[in-house]
């Protein structure tokens, strides 16, 4: 205590539980400024998603869930979920499996942007569903799929010409 006194710093206690206590010698002030500071950094660099909303009808047109395909898709592009939502009115309960369609018709117009987080489930008079986009390691595994497809495409067709020139020597 002497010595922090000498030196006009603080005596921290910092293991108080350990055999003999272990103790530091610091200005405590700075050193919760700092704390601080590297807090707030941490809270800045974080990403915070939002949940956006699109909301569909059963009986809406191509064309319409197509504009509205290109917004969900601009909200993906931006790193936020999309909530896309439908609400029944009266008789409209009946055609819940046409909802349903029109949903997953939907999810295929923006497949490429985002993976499905939840499925979509009827509450009550509402359907629901919500859409997260995807991960850098989602994008590369498809990119991977993709590229694979094609070389196993393309080693089939090489194949298939191989045969049919085969074929034709034997008739002859």
């Amino acid at each position: 205590m002497a010595k922090a006194h000498e030196a006009n710093l603080d005596l921290v206690n910092i293991s108080p539980n350990a055999a003999p206590p272990v103790c530091r010698i610091m200005d405590y002030g700075k050193y919760r400024y700092d704390q601080q500071k590297k807090e707030k950094d941490a809270r800045k660099k974080q990403k915070t998603m939002e949940v956006k909303e699109v909301r569909l009808g059963i009986f809406t047109e191509e064309h319409d869930l197509e504009t509205k395909a290109k917004i969900a898709g601009k909200f993906l592009a931006g790193g936020d979920k999309v909530k896309i939502s439908m609400r029944f009115r009266g008789r409209e309960m009946g055609y819940a499996n046409k909802g349903k369609e029109t949903m997953l018709s939907f999810y295929e117009m923006i497949r490429e942007l985002g993976n499905i987080e939840k499925q979509p489930v009827l509450e009550g008079r509402n359907m629901s569903m919500v859409v997260a986009p995807k991960s850098e390691k989602d994008k590369q595994k498809e990119a991977k799929a993709a590229r694979l497809a094609a070389e196993a495409a393309k080693k089939a067709a090489a194949e298939g010409e191989g045969a049919s020139e085969n074929a034709q020597q034997s008739e002859e």
